[in-house]
């Protein structure tokens, strides 16, 4: 996810979502994500204290408590494991199932969070994104990272 200050997302020559301040989010939708992971990574991209309070200080304020829009672009290579000097995107859900996973993904967000500042792009297509990051801020959340971090507490 990329705290951004605009995005425009053309596809195939056509700008099909484009939004102002917000998040870029990059969705790596992995074999064994389920709907638990879905709902995880929605409630954090939601809650996180990533935006400026109105006094501008750092780090007071989410996605949810500012209205701010937000991009989902379906991002395989994301689920990516270097192979010598080859990328191995086995880790990646086959595009049969994680169309349908994205889909349900961007569905549940809208059901959550204003859905006229949720915009997404198109799942499987070639894609030239253009983004101005804010900060810059990335933050990688892992549903996978998160579950086994709960799983040693249980321990």
């Amino acid at each position: 996810m990329k705290k951004k200050l605009q995005h425009i997302f053309p596809v195939e020559g056509e700008v099909i979502s484009s939004i102002g301040r917000g998040l870029c989010v990059l969705i790596g939708i992995a074999a064994q994500d389920t709907a638990k992971d879905a709902d995880f990574i929605i409630r954090k991209l939601l809650n996180l204290r990533i935006f400026n309070d109105d006094n501008a200080v750092h780090w007071k304020r989410s996605l949810k408590e500012c209205k701010y829009e937000v991009l989902c672009i379906s991002q395989f290579t994301l689920c990516s494991k270097l192979k010598g000097n080859k990328l191995d995107f086995h880790a990646a859900m086959s595009p049969d199932k994680a169309g349908p996973f994205y889909e349900e993904f961007v569905k549940k967000l809208c059901d959550v969070y204003d859905p006229n500042l949720v915009k997404d792009g198109k799942f499987a297509a070639y894609m030239q994104v253009s983004l101005q990051n804010d900060g810059p801020v990335t933050i990688d959340l892992d549903s996978a990272k998160q579950n086994a971090v709960n799983k040693q507490d249980v321990e």
